[in-house]
């Protein structure tokens, strides 16, 4: 089936990593501005059936070393059982074929892609995205045999991607918005992916109405017109059976299903919270919530964000702890889509609980946030760390702060001079080092250390 391809094509491959130093060339990634792969349905005659064009310089053209190249990658497809339904499902297939193509890295979706090519690779002769389009074309139709028609185009002509990198953006809008206003009680079925499992094996995504698949591209329409038309696909119908709780979002066939598929790994998961058993995540999140345990209340950073957090956390260190098929307390791999939903964190107070986002963020968000958060979150303009977070969230009156209150958690600030006269109290007390009071004499030295303080009591020592 691949005998005029230069390197092998095998779900082995899967997985497979490219590190910079082995990389011939680089396309899209996160300093990248404009980049997408799109799936459209067509009609019969409008599809030239095993077409490939590319559009700007070929693989072979660009110097080695290249990167952060613009791409974007066109799939055009057509027969009787295509439908729009399908475009979402066929498109996150891309992700799955290109990494069959050994030393050929495919990461994320939608306008996240993320593709490298390997030094050995292209020294076996793999200098062309004529390629990789008759790899995805023969994988295309062979696992969809729904799919009568195929073309494919690349297009990396920098002026021309950012053309269609828009329109891109208003398709995956369209998408999204015909899949809201149905409700998770009113169906029956969720549906379940493993699409992932190649990078995070005890990963599934459970994808209901209102909690998109954590990448953003499958919405609860997209998965139940897969599983129609893919049945043995690594998209399948999941029964929920009986809620065990509507509010944390349990479901006794979830947790079967999902035990069955992770291998026994993930027993429970709580689809509306980011504590307890919370949802697994895969490593091709649009976004993650983050809990930050000094304020009690939830930040989000997403791939395009490249400034760190107010707790010092970029993208990729709060992706590094989200990622990989596990359940951690407090991490929560997340779609844009997702942000929408009435049913976000809904356990943990929804965007109530939420303090600071970056300001694309919730522009994107804006009009799902309750108008009374606006401009009460906030955002890499308005702080830079945990104290001028704190600061900001009480003078806009957030509503964490009165969670605070109700928790015992806010405190009046006693005066400078007082403060220093209960330190004189202590015996033996000498100068604080890295703001902390160092006591009994001994002198404290902390270097890499992040040390959270709940409360802090200094007593005068009783006079006899």
């Amino acid at each position: 089936m691949f005998e005029d391809i230069p390197v092998d094509v095998g779900v082995i491959y899967e997985g497979e990593r490219i590190r910079r130093q082995d990389l011939y060339v680089e396309f899209g990634g996160p300093k990248c501005p404009h980049k997408f792969e799109l799936v459209r349905a067509r009609k019969m005659e409008e599809v030239e059936d095993g077409k490939i064009e590319i559009i700007g310089p070929d693989i072979k053209d660009l110097p080695e070393g290249t990167r952060y190249h613009p791409l974007g990658i066109l799939v055009e497809v057509a027969g009787k059982e295509v439908e729009e339904e399908l475009e979402g499902v066929i498109e996150r297939r891309i992700h799955e074929f290109c990494n069959y193509i050994q030393g050929f890295m495919h990461l994320n979706q939608r306008y996240d892609i993320w593709l490298r090519l390997s030094k050995r690779s292209y020294q076996k002769g793999l200098d062309s995205f004529e390629y990789i389009g008759k790899v995805l074309i023969r994988l295309f139709k062979s696992e969809l045999p729904f799919i009568e028609k195929i073309q494919v185009t690349f297009i990396t002509d920098p002026d021309k991607v950012k053309e269609l990198y828009e329109e891109a953006l208003r398709v995956y809008e369209a998408r999204d918005a015909r899949a809201r206003g149905l409700k998770d009680d009113e169906v029956d079925t969720f549906y379940g992916c493993t699409l992932c499992q190649s990078f995070a094996p005890t990963h599934v995504c459970v994808i209901t109405p209102q909690r998109f698949s954590n990448c953003g591209a499958i919405s609860w329409f997209d998965a139940r017109a897969a599983a129609r038309v893919d049945p043995k696909g690594p998209i399948f119908p999941i029964p929920k059976g009986e809620c065990l709780d509507p509010v944390k979002g349990e479901y006794e066939g979830v947790n079967k299903v999902v035990k069955e598929k992770s291998l026994g790994a993930i027993e429970r998961v709580w689809l509306y919270t980011a504590f307890g058993y919370p949802h697994t995540s895969c490593g091709c999140f649009e976004a993650a919530a983050f809990y930050m345990p000094e304020v009690d209340g939830f930040g989000i950073v997403h791939r395009g964000f490249r400034g760190e957090t107010p707790n010092g956390l970029t993208f990729v260190a709060v992706a590094d702890a989200t990622a990989g098929g596990r359940q951690v307390d407090g991490f929560h791999g997340i779609s844009f889509e997702y942000m929408r939903s009435p049913k976000f964190l809904q356990a943990d107070g929804g965007w109530y609980r939420v303090v600071w986002a970056p300001k694309e963020v919730l522009e994107r968000v804006k009009d799902f946030i309750p108008s009374e958060l606006v401009g009460k979150i906030a955002t890499e303009e308005d702080v830079s760390n945990m104290e001028e977070l704190k600061r900001f969230l009480m003078e806009k009156g957030h509503p964490i702060v009165e969670r605070w209150k109700e928790k015992g958690l806010l405190e009046e600030e006693k005066p400078e001079e007082e403060e220093r006269e209960a330190l004189e109290l202590v015996p033996g007390a000498v100068p604080a080092v890295a703001g902390i009071p160092a006591l009994g004499g001994l002198r404290v030295e902390l270097e890499g250390a992040t040390i959270t303080i709940r409360k802090v009591t200094i007593r005068a020592p009783e006079r006899r």
